[in-house]
């Protein structure tokens, strides 16, 4: 199944003042997730027991945290993230959409 990296099909997952999360779960054993995060905000942030997983930054800047380490993010940054480290993104003026990759199902948070 070929799919557009600013249109990954699926449904929307979360919804809210900060972002919208869409889920494609057409795999069996990964699931591709997009989030139009909204200028100025940030993820919940949380973590994965269990599960690593790989952003793709496609538009936009800003932060992300990874356990105790922020850094600058941009369109075209691949952050690999480890099985059970605590994440955050926090967007810049213009928002940031991102695409991750994770095995397994969603695990709530």
């Amino acid at each position: 199944m070929k799919v557009n990296i600013n249109d990954i099909g699926g449904e929307v997952v979360k919804q809210d003042d900060r972002y919208t999360v869409t889920d494609n779960k057409t795999l069996n054993n990964l699931v591709v997730s997009s989030t139009d995060l909204y200028a100025n905000k940030s993820t919940s942030g949380h973590f994965h027991a269990g599960q690593e997983e790989v952003y793709y930054f496609i538009k936009g800047s800003g932060t992300m945290d990874i356990e105790r380490d922020t850094f600058p993010v941009q369109a075209g940054d691949v952050v690999l993230i480890p099985d059970g480290a605590f994440h955050r993104v926090h967007a810049g003026d213009n928002g940031c959409y991102f695409v991750c990759v994770f095995d397994g199902k969603r695990v709530p948070f």
